[in-house]
């Protein structure tokens, strides 16, 4: 089932916000890869990134730590076309899914919000259901709202690791 409101980008795009999260490999490397892939897709442009945040897992115990940020951009892509790409980007990093959620992972990308977009179906869900329970989530989309926010003017200004928190 569908529940969607105003699910096509205009023709100058919608902003859409995307959480990179990793835990296993160069987490740093899989987060910048991340990056370049996003800002590569048609039609989409990063605006903006958070500072790279250390987080502790969600989910089983014994996994090692997150690295997570959160990216502002604005895309032309349909929201299912943007999870596409972001799950494409995913498996090139060597990405592997399994059956049980909440697993460590190589890389992670999450549509947390599309412009004002609300989608339920099968395979996706705008806003991203898991906001209200990651702080970290929180943290970062008000870093990107506020006024401490790293403006993009090349995929390499988002490099950096410049805080380190706990859930």
């Amino acid at each position: 089932m569908t529940g969607q409101r105003d699910a096509s980008p205009s023709s100058d795009g919608v902003v859409a916000y995307i959480a990179l999260g990793a835990n296993l490999g160069d987490r740093a490397d899989a987060l910048a890869g991340a990056r370049s892939g996003i800002g590569a897709l048609p039609g989409t442009r990063i605006l903006a990134c958070s500072s790279v945040e250390e987080t502790a897992p969600i989910g089983p115990a014994g996994q090692p730590l997150y690295l997570n940020q959160m990216l502002a951009v604005t895309t032309s892509l349909a929201p299912h076309s943007l999870l596409d790409a972001l799950l494409e980007i995913e498996r090139r990093a060597g990405r592997v899914r399994h059956s049980q959620r909440w697993t460590a992972r190589t890389l992670d990308c999450d549509i947390v919000r599309y412009g004002d977009v609300e989608i339920a179906d099968e395979r996706l869900t705008i806003p991203h259901p898991e906001l209200p329970n990651r702080d970290f989530w929180q943290r970062e989309l008000a870093e990107i709202e506020g006024s401490t926010v790293l403006m993009v003017q090349a995929p390499g200004d988002c490099n950096r690791v410049s805080r380190e928190q706990s859930t």
